[in-house]
Formats: structure tokens, sequence, C-alpha cells
């Protein structure tokens, strides 16, 4: 009989899951062990495999914008214009090479994220312990786990000794679950089957046995990660705007050039060979055989600049996305918190309230009151609490190594993390009173259970026994009946015990887990101390512990609602957790009320009928204790309202909608491969404030884009305008086919690759998302391309009317040198159409005038060398006259200068 691994495991007892499996309490023997191996495979998700790099190259051709070209090359190929065919699939060659580069490099270092360590598991076979490769464990496998194992499968828990598990990376929850074995109802959460452990979790106290109830692909994680496959990840925005950009270039270029051939032949009685020439070289020269490699230049240049400020960018198309979101769902634990708990706030016996700073594991902080910082040894009622926190614990904080923790290095740790941060607040107050708490020596230990709700441990201190204990304000209030205060201990009374509790409730509404700590006098305890040894208590104090915000992450949520990005927490956490934190980072304001709509909703509440889900989707921002699925159902609804949409997250739970999203943003760090895997862009720091300064960049990439797009289009547009004009007025052509490539050459080719390297100017973050229905290429710009058209058109008549008494090779060559000069320096005004070129400094971008140097050489090579100007049929021209034009060329610049001001006026 085949093994149901779907089957829901958390209904039936432990009996029942045992027959089901075809196992037993022992575990199985080799023999089946192995059968079953051949039968389900190995214990491992079938997920991405590594890169193709023939795939990723062959990816690099998608673009309309690289068919546009290979018609141009055909078009110029059947002119027997091969220099042209050349450059052009030159051109497509580079910009498929540095487009492959890139992302090839991008992969790697995602790669170069991943552990590559091999899990190993404890399993009985008949009774006997073995340890095998994670890989090898079969359904009905019995395992051992203990205090730190990473669970390797999911499993139904057998027997389990003060079992807590962390299942942050699956569920969301950041504290410790308690679990045990009774039966649960067949349709409990995920979230809350605390009778099963899940594989890609791990052990934080305590030991259990468990049967392995499914491997690989039939785990929970595994189901995510197969789920992944059948989400269709939507096609780019961007990609859709560079494609519909391309169509109206190719259209533009492919009328203007058909007008220049019907006024040419039909009117002007040109012969047939000679317009034909003109007409495919006005083609090649209209339309935008660079823009492809520009654009893909621009988004390489964003994906270093994210690089550096540790944003790895997997797909380019994601560097100007993220520019465009309006909409970023975050994640809570490891997101905008830092998944390390942390004591926060101490509340002491004698009334003393103090805060406590410093946040990760790191024994770096102080304690103060009211603002200033106290030496811990000035109080006794302190140096008790933390001489509790101290010894009645089972964490351990190893040396510091060296990691990407935004607070420096980390020391290693282990044990439940509520202990650690109990540990770390001692070992801070060591520090700061520079000498450590009196030695205790351990007589005996009381784990912590979730019946007792506390922990207890013998001690000796200072040559006197002390039962120290920590557990929950409720049950510790009710075993006290004095407390500490400076004087010493003394009765705790009714309006004590009010005050207490009114603070406990107080931390409690703020996300703190609030922890109790007491102790009694045990000289006449025996060695072998018991749960009823814990009574007549001394209450000593409460300490309040959080999961704090990352730093900088309150700026940055503050800088998105700025810059019009709605931010919405999606988390598996609790309710009250989350809306705490959504107050502290900003995304809901700290005074914020219910008005209509719910500040936060669990899960559980979305199809109230109350609400309608559409709607709670538009005005609820922190959504808790939420599945897989309904993060999908999220992106997925706030998708078909018309929003741009990131996802950030780092656990396997995050993977579907990271994938689903415009732009799946994945923790590198703390991060899973099947969420890395699911991304486009990678946070090496796991730092949301990095997103921040990854949208700033992605909008500069977009207005790059945009900039270079219009520069290439007003030049052109230009261009084909003077060819239509001069044949209207029956003038000659103003240059010959080879002319016309060669001043496509010094200008679009060369001026193109400077404008790329623009950095933002303005505050560019406080400008709402570019909405995405936005077209690159749209009707603002007609005004300016009119009017640098209408100069270009002005400057190229009256200088070919001058010329053209003394000759066609001199008046052509003037013409070249005004058509070149006036696009050259159009290149400084498209750096920015909002500011003036002197306001953002007029030789700021060094690339524009490397390319400025080199463009202007050109022109003058091709004039001045006797072989050059032979072939293009240019005449030299007299030095004063050279200079007279291009001073007058420089008139573009003025004449921009004057239309930013005018539309700044309006």
């Amino acid at each position: 009989m085949a093994i149901d691994q779907k089957f829901a495991y958390h209904s039936v007892s432990n009996e029942e899951t045992l027959e089901k499996l075809q196992t037993s309490p022992d575990g199985l023997s080799e023999d089946e062990a192995k059968k079953r191996q051949q039968a389900y495979g190995p214990n491992e998700l079938t997920g991405k495999e590594g890169i193709n790099p023939f795939i990723l190259f062959l990816n690099q051709f998608k673009d309309f914008l690289i068919l546009v070209l290979v018609l141009a090359a055909g078009v110029a190929w059947y002119a027997d214009h091969m220099v042209d065919v050349y450059v052009i699939l030159g051109v497509i060659l580079f910009n498929a090479v540095l487009g492959f580069v890139q992302e090839y490099r991008a992969e790697k270092a995602i790669q170069a994220l991943k552990s590559m360590l091999k899990q190993e598991a404890k399993v009985l076979r008949r009774g006997k312990p073995q340890t095998v490769e994670a890989r090898e464990l079969v359904p009905g496998d019995v395992i051992a786990l203990e205090e730190g194992d990473g669970i390797p499968a999911d499993a139904r828990l057998l027997r389990g000794k003060n079992l807590q598990t962390i299942e942050a990376s699956l569920t969301g929850e950041s504290l410790p679950i308690e679990k045990h074995t009774e039966p649960l109802p067949e349709k409990t959460n995920l979230g809350d089957r605390v009778n099963m452990l899940w594989k890609g979790t791990h052990v934080a106290r305590g030991s259990a046995t468990a049967v392995v109830t499914g491997i690989g692909g039939d785990t929970e994680l595994g189901k995510i990660s197969h789920s992944l496959g059948s989400i269709k990840a939507t096609a780019t925005n961007f990609r859709k705007k560079t494609e519909r950009l391309a169509k109206q270039m190719a259209v533009i270029a492919i009328v203007t050039s058909a007008i220049v051939f019907i006024l040419g032949y039909f009117f002007r009685d040109y012969p047939f060979e000679e317009v034909l020439l003109i007409t495919v070289a006005t083609l090649v020269a209209s339309i935008p055989e660079g823009l492809p490699a520009v654009i893909t230049i621009v988004l390489a240049i964003g994906a270093s600049r994210m690089a550096s400020q540790n944003a790895i960018t997997r797909e380019f198309s994601a560097t100007e996305m993220l520019g465009s979101v309006t909409v970023i769902l975050t994640d809570k634990t490891g997101t905008l918190t830092k998944s390390i708990l942390t004591v926060g706030k101490v509340y002491l016996g004698d009334g003393t309230e103090l805060e406590v700073s410093g946040t990760g594991y790191a024994p770096e902080g102080e304690l103060t009151r009211d603002g200033e910082s106290i030496n811990p040894a000035e109080s006794m009622v302190l140096q008790q609490l933390l001489l509790i926190a101290k010894v009645c614990n089972n964490a351990h904080l190893g040396e510091a190594k060296a990691g990407e923790e935004e607070n420096g290095p980390e020391p290693d740790v282990t044990g439940d993390p509520t202990e650690v941060a109990l540990l770390v607040l001692a070992k801070k107050a060591e520090a700061r009173q520079g000498r450590e708490l009196p030695q205790a020596h351990v007589i005996d230990d009381l784990p912590f259970s979730s019946e007792q709700k506390f922990r207890a441990t013998l001690a000796a201190v200072d040559g006197q026994r002390q039962l120290l204990v920590v557990g929950a304000p409720e049950k510790i209030l009710r075993l006290s009946t004095r407390i500490l205060t400076q004087e010493g201990p003394q009765q705790l009374t009714e309006e004590v015990r009010r005050r207490i509790q009114d603070k406990n409730d107080a931390w409690a509404d703020k996300a703190m887990r609030v922890l109790a700590l007491a102790y009694r006098e045990g000289d006449n305890m025996a060695d072998d101390a018991t749960s009823k040894d814990v009574q007549e208590l001394v209450w000593v104090g409460i300490t309040g512990i959080i999961d704090p915000p990352r730093s900088g992450v309150q700026e940055a949520v503050a800088d998105c609602k700025s810059a019009g990005i709605r931010v919405m927490m999606v988390t598996g956490d609790h309710k009250r957790t989350g809306t705490a934190i959504a107050r502290e980072v900003g995304i809901l304001e700290p005074d914020a009320k219910e008005t209509g709509f719910p500040l936060a909703l669990q899960e559980d509440e979305l199809e109230s009928p109350e609400y309608v889900f559409e709607d709670l989707v538009d005005h609820v921002s922190v959504f808790t204790r939420v599945s897989p699925n309904t993060k999908l159902r999220i992106a997925e609804n706030l998708q078909s309202k018309g929003h741009l949409i990131a996802m950030t997250g780092d656990g396997v739970n995050d993977a579907p909608a990271l994938k689903r999203a415009d732009v799946g943003i994945a923790m590198g760090i703390r991060g899973t491969d099947v969420a890395k895997d699911a991304s486009q862009i990678v946070l090496s720091d796991d730092n949301f404030a990095t997103i921040v300064r990854a949208v700033r960049e992605g909008r500069i990439v977009f207005q790059n884009v945009r900039q270079t797009s219009f520069f290439l289009l007003t030049t052109n547009f230009a261009f084909a305008l003077v060819f239509i004009v001069t044949l209207l007025l029956g003038w000659p052509f103003p240059l010959t086919a080879t002319q016309i490539l060669w001043v496509n050459l010094v200008t679009d080719g060369v001026m193109e690759l400077g404008l790329a390297t623009e950095r933002g100017h303005g505050d560019i973050m406080k400008r709402k998302p570019v909405p995405r229905n936005a077209h690159i290429l749209d009707r603002s710009v007609v005004p300016y391309i009119l009017l640098m058209s209408v100069v270009m058109l002005g400057l190229t008549l009256a200088v070919f009317s001058y010329y053209l008494p003394q000759g066609e090779g001199l008046a052509r060559t003037a013409v070249f040198i005004v058509i070149s000069m006036t696009q050259v320096f159009n290149t400084f005004n498209m750096r920015s159409l909002e500011f003036s070129v002197f306001e953002i400094g007029m030789f700021s971008n060094r690339y524009v005038n490397m390319a400025f140097v080199v463009s202007v050489l050109l022109q003058l090579l091709v004039i001045y060398t006797p072989f050059l100007s032979g072939v293009f049929s240019f005449e030299a021209l007299p030095l004063l006259d050279l200079v007279t034009i291009i001073l007058l060329s420089s008139l573009v610049i003025w004449a921009a200068e004057a239309y930013k001001w005018f539309t700044r006026k309006k």
C-alpha cells in the first residue's frame, strides 16, 4: 500500500499516524528504508538548476528593438551598404554580450550567497540510532531531534520534552512555537499545527522524537517551491515600454524616409539609384540602432550602482521597474525587524523603569533611566534581576564572528531566543559596570514547560542557595508573596500587583514579550528541585523583549511614502505584534484609529461578511497570520487594479508572491534559496532601507532611458526634416548617403553613451511613481522636439544657402558641421529637461564631456584628413568659418534654456 504524504496527520493520534505510515516507534528496517528510497526518491527539492549560459544568451534577443535592427540590416544589405550591415550586426552582438555578462554575473553573485552545507539527520532503524544524510530520509522514518537541530523533513511529533521550534522561515512567526502531541482539528491552519514539525525550520529548545510524514516535494516547503512553477511571471512593464518605443521610433523613421523618397523621386526627378541610396541612408540614420545597446548600458549602470548599495539585480528590467512600483508588500520578521529578540525595557520591583539600548547579540549597549545612563552596580534590585537573567538560562554566546550584520560582527548563539535576549542583557550590564555578576554554581535545573509556564534554576550564589525563576508574568505574580526593593523584600500588596499588571498589559500592546523574574532563598531545599519548590517567591521585575526594527527602516518607510509608494505589511506573525511594529516603523501612524476599516486583519477575518476583500486590500495596510496563498491573492488583486508591486521577504512562504510580483526582492543573508530563486533583486545586507536607495536608482534608470530616447528622436526628426524641407525648396540633397551615416556615427553613436551615465537631478524621491501605462515617448516632449527641430532646421538652411553658391562640396561640409554640432550640443540639454544645464553643472558629467571631445575630433578628422575627406567628399572649411558655425550651433543650448525657464514659470 502506498503511503499518502498529503494526509492530514495532525488530525489523528500517534498510533494512527504510525499505522498509516506503516512503521513503528522503533523506526524502519534498513531493507524497508532502501525500498522506500527507491519508491519515493531523495528527500530534496527539485528546485532551480544551475545557470544555462546558452539560454541566458538567447534571452538577450527577445526585444522588438532587435527585430527592427535586423530589418534595418536587411535593407542596408539590399542596398549593398555592407558597412552598415556590419555596424548594425555589431551593435546587436554588443548588446547581447553586455546583457549576458551582467546577468550572468548577477546569477553567480546569488549563488555565492547560498549555503552549501549538507544536512544530516539522526534516525532510528529498528531501534538503533544512526546518522544519515537528510536526503536519505523516507516517509515512516523515526527521527530524533535536539536543541539547535535543523528539521530535515515534515514530521508528526511522537514525543517531545520542552520542545519549541522556530518557524519564521515558513510561517513568519518570529517567536518559538511550543509543541505537543495531541491531535488537532483537520482544518487547523499551518502555523497552528503544533503537533507537526516542518522541513526548513529548527529546534529552539528541548528534544523530540518524530515520524517523517513528508519528504522532498511533498513537504510544505516543497509544495511552495513546486507552486512557483505554476505561477506565470507577468511580462515586465519596462519591456512593454521599450517595445512600444521601438515601434514608435521605427514608424517615424519609415514615414520620414518614405516622404524623402516620394519627394526626391516623384517630385524632383532625381535618379532612382541616388534617391534610393539617400532614402536607405536616412532610414538607417533614423532607426535608433544604438538604442538597444544604450538601454542595456543604462540598465547595467543602474544595476552596478544598486549592487554597490547592496541590491543585486538578477534581471535587468527589474532595475527600472523598481523605480516605478506603487506598492511594496513586505514581510515583518527579518525584513522590517532584525529577527533577533532583544530586551528593550526593564521594570523593577521598586517601580524603576529602564530603557536598554543596543540591538543584536553583541553585548553592547547601556541601561538608562529618564534618558540618563546608570551604572547597574548602584541598584541592588537590578543586580538581582541581572543575576537571574544570567543564571536561570540555558543559552550560550560564542565569539563574535565577522559577518554582514548592520551593527558589525555578531556572536554565535545557541538556545531559546528569549533566553539569549536575557543573557545578552546580563552581558551588557557586566560590560557597563566593568565586572562580572556574582559567581553562581548551578545545582539543579527545571526546564520551561507550557504547563507550568516557568523555568527555574537552583544555584549557589556566593555560598547561599537561591531558586531563580523566569516565566510568564501572570504565573510568577500568583506564586509571589513579596517584592524586592532597595530596602529589601517587602510585602506584595494588591495595589502593587495591579501596577505590575498594568505595566505588563501596556508592554504587551507594544508587541513585547514580557517575562517575569523572581527568586526564593533556598538554603533548606534539596539538591533535586521540583516545581513544588516554586512558591512564596520574591518578585524582582519584568523584562520587555522585542524583535526590534532594523536601523533605517523607519526613515525608509517615510521615504517610500514621500515617493508615492504605499508600504503594506503581509506577515505570518500575530496581529498585535504586526500592528505594534507597523506603528513603530511608520506603516501605521502612531495615533492611527480605526475609521470604517480595521488597522490590521488576520487571514481568518478576510472573509468576514462585513467587508469585501477588494476593499480591504485598498484600505488595510497590515495583514497578519496569512498563508502563502493569501499573500499571492493580495498581490494579484493589487496588480489587477493597475498597481506595480514589489514584494520583499526571506522565507519560503514568501516565494509565490515574490515570483508573481512585478519586482520580487529577497533577503540575501537570512533568505532561503527558494525565496532568492523566485526574486529579481536580492538584498545582500537584508536591510529594508536598501530598497529606498534602489528605488532611487531605478527612477534614474527610467529617466536616463527617456532622456536618451528623446535625444535620439529629436536629432533624427530634425535630421529628416532638413531633407524634406530642402527637397520642397528644390535644393540639392544637403548630404550624401555616406555623409549621413557618418553624422549618425559621430552624434547618436557617441553622445548617447554619455547620456546613459547621467545621475538624477533634484529630489527624485519626492516625485510620484511613473504610472504603469506611461510611455517612454509621450506628448510632453513634443513641444521641445518641435522647438529643437525648428532651431536645427533654421541653422542648417541658413548655412546651406550661404555656402551653396560656393559649391555643393563646401555647402555639404558646412551642413555636416552644423547638423553634427547642434546634435552634440543638444546632449547637454537632454541631461535634464527640467533643470538648467548651468544649474546642474555644464561639465559635471565627465562621460558627456569625453563624448563631446570624441565627437568633435571625429568631425575634424573626416574634414581635415585628406584621405577621409576624399572618401566622404568633404572640403576643408576656413578655421574662422568652422568656429563661427560651431558657435552658431550652440544656439540650441540657449533655446533649450529659454524653454526650461518658460515651462518652470507656467
